[in-house]
Protein backbone atom coordinates (compact mmCIF):
# COMPACT_ATOMS: atom_id res chain seq x y z
CA UNK A 1 0.00 0.00 0.00
CA UNK A 2 2.81 2.44 -0.75
CA UNK A 3 0.95 4.42 -3.43
CA UNK A 4 1.55 8.16 -3.51
CA UNK A 5 4.91 9.23 -2.15
CA UNK A 6 5.11 11.48 0.90
CA UNK A 7 7.35 14.53 1.14
CA UNK A 8 10.91 13.34 1.42
CA UNK A 9 12.04 16.26 3.58
CA UNK A 10 9.03 17.66 5.45
CA UNK A 11 9.37 20.71 7.63
CA UNK A 12 9.46 19.97 11.34
CA UNK A 13 10.51 21.36 14.67
CA UNK A 14 14.16 20.79 15.52
CA UNK A 15 13.46 21.12 19.23
CA UNK A 16 14.86 18.25 21.30
CA UNK A 17 11.98 16.59 23.12
CA UNK A 18 12.17 17.17 26.85
CA UNK A 19 10.72 14.73 29.37
CA UNK A 20 9.16 16.53 32.33
CA UNK A 21 7.80 15.57 35.71
CA UNK A 22 4.61 17.53 36.38
CA UNK A 23 4.13 18.77 39.93
CA UNK A 24 0.52 17.89 40.59
CA UNK A 25 -1.39 16.78 43.67
CA UNK A 26 -4.58 14.76 43.41
CA UNK A 27 -4.77 14.05 47.14
CA UNK A 28 -7.55 16.61 47.62
CA UNK A 29 -9.46 15.33 44.61
CA UNK A 30 -11.30 17.69 42.28
CA UNK A 31 -14.93 18.68 41.64
CA UNK A 32 -17.16 16.31 39.70
CA UNK A 33 -17.84 19.04 37.13
CA UNK A 34 -14.35 20.50 37.20
CA UNK A 35 -14.61 22.14 33.77
CA UNK A 36 -16.66 25.31 34.20
CA UNK A 37 -19.33 23.40 36.14
CA UNK A 38 -20.18 21.89 32.75
CA UNK A 39 -21.13 18.21 33.05
CA UNK A 40 -20.74 17.44 29.36
CA UNK A 41 -17.29 18.93 28.86
CA UNK A 42 -16.05 17.49 32.15
CA UNK A 43 -17.15 13.97 31.25
CA UNK A 44 -15.89 14.25 27.67
CA UNK A 45 -12.41 15.08 28.98
CA UNK A 46 -12.73 12.38 31.63
CA UNK A 47 -13.59 9.84 28.94
CA UNK A 48 -10.37 10.75 27.13
CA UNK A 49 -8.37 10.38 30.33
CA UNK A 50 -9.73 6.88 30.89
CA UNK A 51 -8.35 5.86 27.49
CA UNK A 52 -4.82 7.17 27.97
CA UNK A 53 -3.08 4.53 30.11
CA UNK A 54 -3.94 1.70 27.71
CA UNK A 55 -3.73 3.80 24.57
CA UNK A 56 -0.44 5.49 25.31
CA UNK A 57 1.18 2.18 26.23
CA UNK A 58 0.11 0.94 22.81
CA UNK A 59 1.69 4.02 21.19
CA UNK A 60 4.91 3.42 23.14
CA UNK A 61 5.01 -0.23 22.09
CA UNK A 62 4.41 0.71 18.44
CA UNK A 63 7.35 3.10 18.19
CA UNK A 64 9.58 0.94 20.38
CA UNK A 65 9.13 -1.93 17.91
CA UNK A 66 10.31 0.38 15.12
CA UNK A 67 13.34 1.72 17.01
CA UNK A 68 15.80 -1.05 15.97
CA UNK A 69 14.91 -0.43 12.31
CA UNK A 70 15.90 3.25 12.38
CA UNK A 71 19.31 4.58 11.37
CA UNK A 72 18.90 8.34 11.87
CA UNK A 73 20.23 9.29 15.32
CA UNK A 74 18.07 12.42 15.65
CA UNK A 75 14.95 10.39 14.88
CA UNK A 76 15.96 7.71 17.39
CA UNK A 77 16.40 10.45 20.00
CA UNK A 78 12.95 11.78 19.10
CA UNK A 79 11.48 8.31 19.61
CA UNK A 80 13.08 8.05 23.04
CA UNK A 81 11.70 11.49 23.87
CA UNK A 82 8.26 10.43 22.66
CA UNK A 83 8.41 7.32 24.84
CA UNK A 84 9.49 9.38 27.85
CA UNK A 85 6.73 11.94 27.44
CA UNK A 86 4.02 9.35 26.83
CA UNK A 87 5.19 7.33 29.83
CA UNK A 88 4.75 10.34 32.12
CA UNK A 89 1.31 11.02 30.62
CA UNK A 90 0.33 7.43 31.25
CA UNK A 91 1.43 7.63 34.90
CA UNK A 92 -0.34 10.94 35.61
CA UNK A 93 -3.59 9.81 34.01
CA UNK A 94 -3.56 6.61 36.04
CA UNK A 95 -3.64 8.83 39.14
CA UNK A 96 -6.33 11.03 37.59
CA UNK A 97 -8.44 7.97 36.75
CA UNK A 98 -8.23 6.70 40.33
CA UNK A 99 -9.95 9.92 41.37
CA UNK A 100 -12.61 9.33 38.72
CA UNK A 101 -13.15 5.82 40.12
CA UNK A 102 -13.61 7.35 43.57
CA UNK A 103 -16.34 9.56 42.08
CA UNK A 104 -18.18 6.44 40.89
CA UNK A 105 -17.00 6.53 37.27
CA UNK A 106 -15.40 3.62 35.43
CA UNK A 107 -13.69 2.79 32.15
CA UNK A 108 -16.68 0.98 30.68
CA UNK A 109 -15.08 0.08 27.32
CA UNK A 110 -11.75 -1.09 28.77
CA UNK A 111 -12.21 -4.83 27.97
CA UNK A 112 -13.02 -4.04 24.32
CA UNK A 113 -10.06 -1.66 23.96
CA UNK A 114 -7.69 -4.13 25.63
CA UNK A 115 -8.85 -6.86 23.24
CA UNK A 116 -8.24 -4.61 20.22
CA UNK A 117 -4.73 -3.83 21.42
CA UNK A 118 -3.94 -7.52 21.93
CA UNK A 119 -5.10 -8.39 18.41
CA UNK A 120 -3.07 -5.49 16.95
CA UNK A 121 0.13 -7.42 17.67
CA UNK A 122 -0.45 -9.36 14.44
CA UNK A 123 -0.60 -6.23 12.27
CA UNK A 124 3.15 -5.69 11.95
CA UNK A 125 5.30 -2.63 12.55
CA UNK A 126 4.09 -0.36 9.72
CA UNK A 127 0.40 -0.95 10.34
CA UNK A 128 0.72 -0.36 14.07
CA UNK A 129 2.64 2.84 13.33
CA UNK A 130 -0.13 3.93 10.94
CA UNK A 131 -2.79 3.27 13.61
CA UNK A 132 -0.74 5.11 16.22
CA UNK A 133 -0.14 7.98 13.79
CA UNK A 134 -3.88 8.34 13.23
CA UNK A 135 -4.60 8.48 16.97
CA UNK A 136 -1.76 10.96 17.39
CA UNK A 137 -3.40 13.14 14.74
CA UNK A 138 -6.62 13.24 16.76
CA UNK A 139 -4.65 13.94 19.92
CA UNK A 140 -2.72 16.75 18.24
CA UNK A 141 -5.95 18.39 17.06
CA UNK A 142 -7.46 18.15 20.54
CA UNK A 143 -4.25 19.53 22.09
CA UNK A 144 -4.26 22.43 19.63
CA UNK A 145 -7.80 23.29 20.68
CA UNK A 146 -6.93 23.17 24.37
CA UNK A 147 -3.99 25.54 23.84
CA UNK A 148 -5.55 27.94 21.35
CA UNK A 149 -9.27 28.08 22.17
CA UNK A 150 -9.84 29.92 25.45
CA UNK A 151 -13.33 28.56 26.05
CA UNK A 152 -12.19 24.91 25.99
CA UNK A 153 -10.37 24.78 29.36
CA UNK A 154 -9.86 28.33 30.63
CA UNK A 155 -12.65 27.86 33.18
CA UNK A 156 -11.24 24.59 34.51
CA UNK A 157 -10.36 24.26 38.19
CA UNK A 158 -6.90 23.31 39.36
CA UNK A 159 -5.14 20.93 39.20
CA UNK A 160 -7.07 19.93 36.07
CA UNK A 161 -6.25 23.03 34.06
CA UNK A 162 -2.55 22.47 34.71
CA UNK A 163 -2.77 18.80 33.77
CA UNK A 164 -4.58 19.29 30.48
CA UNK A 165 -2.43 22.25 29.44
CA UNK A 166 0.81 20.35 30.18
CA UNK A 167 -0.45 17.26 28.39
CA UNK A 168 -1.47 19.32 25.36
CA UNK A 169 1.92 21.04 25.25
CA UNK A 170 3.79 17.76 25.11
CA UNK A 171 1.39 16.25 22.58
CA UNK A 172 2.08 19.29 20.41
CA UNK A 173 5.84 18.96 20.84
CA UNK A 174 5.94 15.34 19.68
CA UNK A 175 3.08 15.38 17.16
CA UNK A 176 5.37 14.56 14.24
CA UNK A 177 7.46 11.77 15.75
CA UNK A 178 5.34 8.76 14.77
CA UNK A 179 4.76 10.26 11.33
CA UNK A 180 8.52 10.70 10.85
CA UNK A 181 9.17 7.10 11.91
CA UNK A 182 6.49 5.83 9.53
CA UNK A 183 8.07 7.83 6.70
CA UNK A 184 11.56 6.60 7.53
CA UNK A 185 10.36 2.99 7.24
CA UNK A 186 8.79 3.60 3.83
CA UNK A 187 5.17 3.93 4.89
CA UNK A 188 2.95 5.23 2.11
CA UNK A 189 -0.16 7.32 1.54
CA UNK A 190 -2.88 4.71 1.10
CA UNK A 191 -1.96 2.77 4.21
CA UNK A 192 -1.91 6.05 6.14
CA UNK A 193 -5.38 7.25 5.10
CA UNK A 194 -6.98 3.80 5.25
CA UNK A 195 -6.00 3.42 8.88
CA UNK A 196 -7.15 6.97 9.63
CA UNK A 197 -10.63 6.10 8.40
CA UNK A 198 -10.63 2.98 10.57
CA UNK A 199 -9.39 4.91 13.61
CA UNK A 200 -11.95 7.67 12.99
CA UNK A 201 -14.72 5.11 13.33
CA UNK A 202 -13.23 3.57 16.48
CA UNK A 203 -12.30 6.86 18.11
CA UNK A 204 -15.75 8.33 17.50
CA UNK A 205 -17.53 5.23 18.82
CA UNK A 206 -15.26 4.90 21.86
CA UNK A 207 -15.69 8.58 22.75
CA UNK A 208 -19.47 8.44 22.35
CA UNK A 209 -19.91 5.29 24.43
CA UNK A 210 -17.48 6.23 27.20
CA UNK A 211 -18.73 9.82 27.52
CA UNK A 212 -22.33 8.57 27.58
CA UNK A 213 -21.43 6.06 30.30
CA UNK A 214 -19.70 8.75 32.37
CA UNK A 215 -22.71 11.05 32.06
CA UNK A 216 -25.04 8.19 33.01
CA UNK A 217 -23.00 7.35 36.11
CA UNK A 218 -22.92 11.07 36.90
CA UNK A 219 -26.72 11.31 36.74
CA UNK A 220 -26.51 13.96 34.01
CA UNK A 221 -27.23 11.97 30.85
CA UNK A 222 -30.94 12.69 30.42
CA UNK A 223 -30.94 16.35 31.39
CA UNK A 224 -31.78 19.01 28.80
CA UNK A 225 -28.97 21.16 30.19
CA UNK A 226 -26.44 18.44 29.40
CA UNK A 227 -27.73 18.10 25.83
CA UNK A 228 -27.41 21.85 25.35
CA UNK A 229 -23.88 21.83 26.76
CA UNK A 230 -22.90 19.10 24.29
CA UNK A 231 -24.47 20.79 21.28
CA UNK A 232 -22.84 24.10 22.17
CA UNK A 233 -19.38 22.57 22.60
CA UNK A 234 -19.53 20.50 19.41
CA UNK A 235 -21.35 22.87 17.07
CA UNK A 236 -20.93 26.32 18.60
CA UNK A 237 -18.60 28.99 17.26
CA UNK A 238 -15.05 27.61 17.44
CA UNK A 239 -16.50 24.46 18.97
CA UNK A 240 -14.96 21.03 18.67
CA UNK A 241 -16.35 20.05 15.27
CA UNK A 242 -15.76 23.33 13.46
CA UNK A 243 -12.30 23.76 14.95
CA UNK A 244 -11.23 20.18 14.21
CA UNK A 245 -12.60 19.57 10.73
CA UNK A 246 -10.01 21.53 8.66
CA UNK A 247 -7.13 19.93 10.59
CA UNK A 248 -8.66 16.48 10.23
CA UNK A 249 -9.15 16.84 6.47
CA UNK A 250 -5.57 18.06 6.01
CA UNK A 251 -4.43 14.50 6.77
CA UNK A 252 -5.79 13.39 3.39
CA UNK A 253 -3.41 15.62 1.43
CA UNK A 254 -0.75 13.46 -0.28
CA UNK A 255 1.98 15.77 0.97
CA UNK A 256 0.65 16.16 4.51
CA UNK A 257 3.13 16.65 7.34
CA UNK A 258 2.07 17.46 10.94
CA UNK A 259 4.25 20.56 11.11
CA UNK A 260 2.44 22.08 8.12
CA UNK A 261 0.38 23.55 10.97
CA UNK A 262 3.21 24.95 13.06
CA UNK A 263 1.69 25.76 16.44
CA UNK A 264 4.76 25.18 18.59
CA UNK A 265 4.65 28.82 19.72
CA UNK A 266 1.56 27.94 21.78
CA UNK A 267 3.77 25.89 24.11
CA UNK A 268 6.49 28.43 24.84
CA UNK A 269 4.68 31.01 26.95
CA UNK A 270 3.14 28.53 29.38
CA UNK A 271 6.42 26.67 29.86
CA UNK A 272 8.23 29.93 30.58
CA UNK A 273 5.57 31.36 32.89
CA UNK A 274 4.93 28.12 34.80
CA UNK A 275 8.43 26.77 35.32
CA UNK A 276 7.45 25.94 38.90
CA UNK A 277 4.82 23.50 37.60
CA UNK A 278 7.28 20.92 36.32
CA UNK A 279 10.80 19.56 36.56
CA UNK A 280 12.84 18.68 33.50
CA UNK A 281 14.24 15.15 33.63
CA UNK A 282 17.79 15.09 32.23
CA UNK A 283 19.37 17.62 29.88
CA UNK A 284 18.59 15.82 26.65
CA UNK A 285 16.45 12.92 25.62
CA UNK A 286 18.34 10.02 24.07
CA UNK A 287 21.77 10.94 25.45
Amino acid sequence: MSGIEENSAPGKSDTTLQVRHLHIDFSQGFPRHWLGNDAFRSQLFNAQSFSFPLGEQYFIDSVRAALPLLTDEKLKADVRGFIGQESTHRHIHEQYNLQLNAQGLSYFIEPFVAWRIRTAAALGVKNNLAVTMAYEHFTAIFADGVLSEAKWVDDATEPMKRLWTWHSIEETEHKSVVFDVYQALGGGYWRRVAWLLYVTMLFSLDTLVQTTHCLYRDGELFKAKTLWQGLKFYFGRRGLLWFSLPHYLAYFKPGFQPWDHDNLHLTHQWLQEHSEAYREIGKRVGT
